[in-house]
Order: C-alpha cells, then structure tokens, then sequence
C-alpha cells in the first residue's frame, strides 16, 4: 500500500494511525487525514505522527489505496455525499462508523466499491482491541489481508458476516464498558469494606490482568476454572451465591443482547438517513 487516507480524525482515526506507524505496516508519511474543519486536531496528529493532512480532496485521493470512514455516524450522509466523486470504483473503502450498513455506504456513494465494515472497539487506543470485519463481494483475498494486517497493529481482527455485527457490537464493541462497570462496583466495595481506593484498584487491575491470561492460556470452560476457585462453604462460593441470587448472570446476557438489537435499530435508522440524504429529489 502507498496511501492510506483517513477521512475523520477522531480517536479510532488516531489510535489506527499510532498503531500501524509503530508497528512499521506503513510510515507516517504514507498516511492522509482530513476532518470537517478542526484545523488545530490535524496538525496535531501531523506533529504527532508524521502524517499527510489537507482538505484539498483532490491531493487527498489522488493515488489513495485505501479509504477510512472514520467520521460520527450521524454525519456520514453529508460526508459521503461530499466525497463520493473522488472514489474510484474498486477502491477499498474501510468504514469504522458504528451502525452503517455495507449497503447503506454502497447506496449512499452511488458505485460500485470494496467495502469493509470494521467495529473495533476503545481498546485499540493502546493496541488491545477486539475488532470484527465484514466484506462484500467486491473485496478480494489481498484487502481483507490487508485490511486484517491493518487492524492487527491496533490489537487482533477476525473476519465475521455482516448480520453478526449487530452481535459483536453488543458484546465487544460495547463490552469494555461493560468491565469498567464491574470495575466501579468492586472499587465501591473494596472501600466500603475498609481498603483504601487506589491499593483496591491495583488489586482489581491484576486480577482481571490474571483472570484475562487466565481465560487465553488454557483450553477450560470460564465455568470449570469458577469452580476450581470456589470451594465448598468458602468464601467466593459465599459471594458467588449473592450474584446468584440477584440474577447478576442473566442481566449480563439482557444487558448484551439490549445492546445487540440497539445496534440493529441504529443501523435501520442511520441506513434510512443515507438513503434519504441521497434520494434523487
């Protein structure tokens, strides 16, 4: 790849950036941001990284390999509909936009294009993030290599059909705020029971640090490795049986499968505004 161009310059755009600068994928110069008119953010991430910026689209496409989408979902339409004249067909286009439908974007640029859905989540801010990629027909064996070497640099990707998206935005797109949630409540309890907060979130941090390592380094059930830790009459089984007993496992799974079919209703409603912004008159 010679020019990767990234259209929106929030943090997915820069912590893409950072990562696949350092892992030597592609330099800094080989990378092109534009926005919508914050001048000062791009010349930061100029200073940064080393990148390419302009809103002169003609110099921002001219011989781009690759396209991220990476602007708020909400103003895609106009986004799209401003660029859509400066996308060759058959270039590979990434979108990052959380509940735009590969169709939506194909609708919406009016031509045929090699279109990655990616839904990365947070994480990718220091290389841990847990991203999922859809393709359509028109993305060929070297992109979606390309593609996964990408979002590699940022933590790991896999490669999943475009009606399981919803899925993985529910449960890892949404799922570090899900972990930050439990974090607040063991912090909570830790100083209720008389830990101090700060020593209470060193704790924390390794034990999820442990059980995480825990969960990659053996073939065990989550289920199995609960057990070896939960004896008889002890003191996790006497916790275990509080979390059982306000249902804390089923309001895991409504809590995930809400924000599964939250993500689909988005995806409806902002595939209606692409198509609308974009309906002859």
């Amino acid at each position: 790849m010679k020019k990767l161009v990234f259209v929106g310059a929030g943090s997915m755009a820069e912590a893409m950036i950072s990562g696949i600068g350092a892992s030597g994928l592609l330099p800094g110069k080989q990378m092109w941001a534009t926005n919508k008119q914050d001048v000062e953010r791009l010349k930061t991430l100029q200073q940064r990284y080393g990148i390419s910026t302009t809103y002169d689209f003609e110099e921002l496409f001219s011989e781009a390999d690759a396209v991220v989408l990476a602007m708020k979902p909400k103003d895609a339409a106009a986004a799209i509909e401003e660029i859509k004249s400066f996308l060759a067909e058959g270039m590979l286009v990434i979108s990052v936009l959380a509940g735009v439908s590969i169709g939506a974007i194909e609708a919406a640029a009016g031509k045929s294009l090699a279109i990655v859905r990616a839904m990365p989540n947070t994480s990718a801010a220091i290389g841990k993030s847990a991203t999922a990629l859809a393709v359509n027909g028109l993305v060929n064996d070297r992109q979606k290599q390309l593609v996964k070497d990408l979002f590699n640099t940022v933590g790991m990707a896999t490669f999943v059909e475009e009606n399981q998206l919803d899925a993985v935005t529910g449960l890892s797109g949404s799922g570090p705020a899900y972990i930050y949630y439990l974090v607040e409540a063991m912090e909570k309890s830790a100083v209720e029971i008389g830990l101090e907060k700060h020593t209470a979130k060193q704790l924390i941090i390794q034990t999820l640090l442990g059980a995480a390592e825990m969960l990659t380094k053996t073939d065990k059930e989550p289920s199995q490795l609960r057990f070896e830790v939960t004896s008889p009459g002890g003191t996790t089984e006497a916790g275990i049986s509080i979390l059982e007993q306000h249902g804390v496992q089923s309001a895991f799974v409504s809590c995930i499968k809400e924000a599964a079919a939250q993500s689909k209703r988005l995806c409806h409603l902002l595939g209606n505004e692409l198509a609308s912004a974009n309906r002859p008159l």
